[in-house]
């Protein structure tokens, strides 16, 4: 697989190898993605299997510009909340959920009647989209399952040898996936958290709900609206256990757990008060730093192979700390003992 350092040249050969039906590793300001040609579905086909990812599970189609919905047909139509978003939102983190039309195949939505739509603002993932021509569908690019990618190296671990290039953009700087809205029926609702947080959104739109399955494990039989719902997701090798209680009943558990095999997923101000090996998130309450380092950190766990048991924090739903709740309770497969 080759690693192309960024310039004209190499995103020039990666947009090549996009108009061809191959598969490459992109930067955006999230995390990096999974990139191919979203109207070509044997193309989009060769995402699921490098991921090893169920077919039932929707990508995200990105675009290079907002006149791009219309350009290539990707929606039956547009609504003013949905120009509302754009105006505020976009270029950003922002994915909105779209009734889409025959332009957009089967392979991208899983079967759904529906199509999920970003404009990310990373300046390589636009020239890139600009220079293949055609919008990339592009989920996170790390095995099915596992941490999300937020370098160049991090997908280099996952995807060697299964995609055909991945362009180094540096460190995502949000580091948890776009806030994913549905716009395809109702109230507009938010089906996955992100770095626009439901806030903002409601800044924007006035109403707009919360799906439980952001909070929730999704009910048995449901479909996946929206990527990062339906399956256990973002999770390290080891067995991650949240924790719900006051910093002194946190530090208190996992002092009496301690063990060579126990790490703690923790905040700064804990380091001096526990008694087994630490990842820091960064300071407590820092929900955007948290973000920001949440995927590194969860590797990192990876990377020392005798962790066994990871403990962390519940993080607040407040903001950007719903993101960082919504990832970790995934990974930790709705695990949480109350303290």
């Amino acid at each position: 697989m080759k690693t192309l350092v960024l310039d004209e040249k190499q995103i020039d050969i990666a947009a090549d190898i996009l108009k061809n039906g191959g598969v490459v590793g992109i930067p955006t300001e999230t995390v990096y993605g999974l990139a191919a040609d979203a109207l070509n579905g044997a193309a989009v086909a060769k995402i699921f299997r490098a991921k090893g990812r169920p077919m039932d599970n929707p990508l995200i189609v990105h675009i290079a510009d907002f006149s791009d919905i219309r350009r290539f047909d990707l929606v039956r139509e547009i609504p003013e909340s949905a120009e509302a978003l754009a105006k505020a939102f976009w270029p950003g983190p922002l994915t909105m959920i779209f009734k889409r039309t025959d332009a957009v195949p089967s392979e991208v939505s899983a079967g759904l009647d529906t199509v999920a739509i970003r404009f990310p603002s990373h300046p390589v993932a636009q020239a890139v989209i600009r220079a293949a021509g055609t919008p990339l569908a592009a989920p996170s690019a790390n095995l099915s399952g596992s941490p999300s990618p937020t370098t160049a190296r991090h997908v280099l671990n996952d995807m060697d040898g299964r995609i055909d290039a991945v362009l180094d953009g540096g460190a995502s700087a949000v580091g948890v996936e776009s806030t994913v809205i549905t716009l395809a029926a109702g109230t507009p609702r938010v089906l996955r958290p992100g770095g626009v947080t439901v806030e903002m959104l409601r800044e924007v739109l006035g109403e707009v709900d919360v799906d439980d399955a952001v909070l929730h494990q999704l009910a048995e039989g449901a479909e996946a609206a929206s990527p990062g719902m339906k399956y256990k997701h973002y999770a390290p090798k080891a067995n991650v256990i949240l924790l719900k209680g006051s910093d002194r009943a946190y530090i208190d558990y996992v002092n009496a757990h301690a063990g060579d095999d126990v790490c703690a997923l923790c905040c700064d101000e804990d380091l001096l008060d526990l008694k087994v090996k630490t990842v820091s998130l960064g300071r407590r309450g820092d929900y955007l730093t948290h973000a920001r380092h949440l995927f590194d950190c969860l590797r990192r766990m990876d990377e020392n192979k005798t962790v066994r048991t990871v403990y962390s924090r519940l993080p607040s739903t407040e903001g950007v700390g719903l993101a960082v709740y919504n990832r970790l309770i995934r990974a930790a497969g709705f695990e949480v003992i109350e303290l």
